[in-house]
């Protein structure tokens, strides 16, 4: 299920793709309703069934009780023509990958983030 700008998943407005894995794609999007930033995590539907679909739906389950600075809160999950997903803050930044493109991360550095 890919998405372009413009699309809807639900109510949430697609506005640029993030980024793609096996379990499923990642959108930056936007909530009209509260007037902000989303990204929402999208379970590809060859996967939503099976083993797949329960550990989407326990890792949204996991993340969503879970406060802390350094992890994204779940705003919402559901389901649109049968595909899953869940609607996460946005966060803005490096990925992990392109941070260690640039070396090592220095010890001092990565305690800071726990």
């Amino acid at each position: 299920m890919s998405l372009v700008a413009g699309e809807r998943v639900g109510r949430y407005e697609i506005l640029a793709p993030l980024g793609a894995g096996a379990m499923g794609e990642v959108y930056h999007a936007r909530d009209p309703e509260l007037d902000r930033p989303v990204a929402i995590k999208i379970l590809t539907s060859s996967r939503a069934t099976g083993p797949q679909l329960e550990r989407f739906q326990r890792e949204a389950r996991a993340v969503a009780r879970i406060t802390h600075p350094h992890i994204c809160t779940v705003y919402d999950v559901g389901q649109v023509d049968g595909v899953p997903f869940l609607v996460m803050e946005l966060l803005e930044g490096e990925t992990l990958a392109a941070r260690l493109e640039q070396g090592p991360l220095p010890l001092d550095r990565s305690r800071q983030a726990a």
